[in-house]
């Protein structure tokens, strides 16, 4: 390889990873949640919420450091929401996210309909001394903003939590069985709700780097259905955080490499390529729902359930 394709592919695997960051956090955050028994399908719009709140602080030359936290707790503002709704009012918890979702996109539009097509200063990249200097791989992981190194660093961490600590089993353990958590006295309500909230602030962030990073502006309806295949992605990995990691970075592969099939003249519609993430993510699905014993055998069997503390 000459120092052009060289500096060609160095540049698409940075891409890759980019397009998975935002990902990577909804599907963390997700994935979280869904261990603690609760289904929350509101993450598009926790995303597109967490990305006007981060775009408009940074906008007003708050900093980056306040708008993505901002951007986080946009996000956890409306999984409070969701939690009031789906915890606090026993309601249905696949039409409250799906409500939570369409409220976003449309609350998110009106908050930011000052700002749409103002450019911000991107995040700027803080290459790590060294390994940024690596032959191809060094631009592509070594040279990313703190978002891109905090994606990453969260899944250990995650992994650390959910299989290592008291607090993680507890969470796991009113997933799987919230009845007989609340029987030996652990707080069902209030680990679901500490659940949401993460799942909310890690949706935020993923919404804080698509308008921060990712494309540095303000446009209405920028998450473009990421929420719904970081949804996707959990399942994907099948409940283990390594999963949802190596899914991200598999299907920002196909985002970036569809675009960049439109440059090499491919003689396929540019419509179809667009449609190629979306495609994936079905196939994905249909292929994993066929391992019946797989997904069971994962999933959380309260995922979704209804708890009643008074029974």
């Amino acid at each position: 390889m000459n120092e052009a394709e060289i500096a060609t592919l160095a540049a698409i695997l940075a891409a890759m990873v980019r397009a998975a960051t935002p990902l990577v956090f909804a599907a963390l955050g997700e994935l979280v949640t869904e261990r603690a028994g609760v289904l929350n399908l509101g993450i598009e719009g926790m995303m597109l919420m967490g990305a006007v709140a981060a775009f408009g602080t940074a906008h007003a030359g708050a900093g980056y450091a306040a708008a993505m936290a901002m951007g986080a707790g946009a996000g956890v503002g409306m999984s409070l929401l969701f939690a009031f709704l789906a915890l606090g009012l026993r309601a249905n918890q696949v039409a409250c996210g799906l409500a939570l979702s369409i409220f976003g996109v449309g609350l998110s539009a009106f908050v930011g309909k000052s700002l749409v097509g103002t450019p911000i200063e991107a995040l700027p990249a803080l290459p790590i001394p060294l390994l940024s200097e690596i032959p191809v791989i060094g631009r592509a992981l070594f040279s990313q903003d703190i978002l891109v190194y905090a994606s990453v660093l969260a899944v250990p961490a995650i992994s650390w939590f959910l299989f290592k600590t008291r607090a993680g089993l507890i969470l796991r353990a009113i997933g799987e069985n919230h009845d007989a958590a609340h029987d030996i006295g652990y707080s069902v309500l209030k680990v679901r709700t500490l659940a949401i909230m993460f799942g909310g602030a890690m949706a935020g962030l993923a919404g804080a780097y698509l308008s921060l990073a990712y494309t540095p502006m303000w446009v209405e309806n920028m998450s473009s259905g990421r929420g719904w295949i970081a949804l996707a992605l959990v399942v994907f990995a099948t409940w283990v955080p390594v999963r949802a990691l190596l899914g991200a970075y598999l299907f920002g592969g196909v985002t970036i490499l569809q675009l960049h099939a439109q440059n090499w003249g491919i003689p396929v519609s540019s419509q179809i390529l667009a449609m190629l993430p979306y495609l994936a993510t079905i196939v994905v699905l249909v292929l994993i729902s066929r391992d019946e014993t797989k997904i069971k055998l994962n999933a959380p069997a309260c995922l979704g359930k209804v708890f009643h503390s008074g029974r």
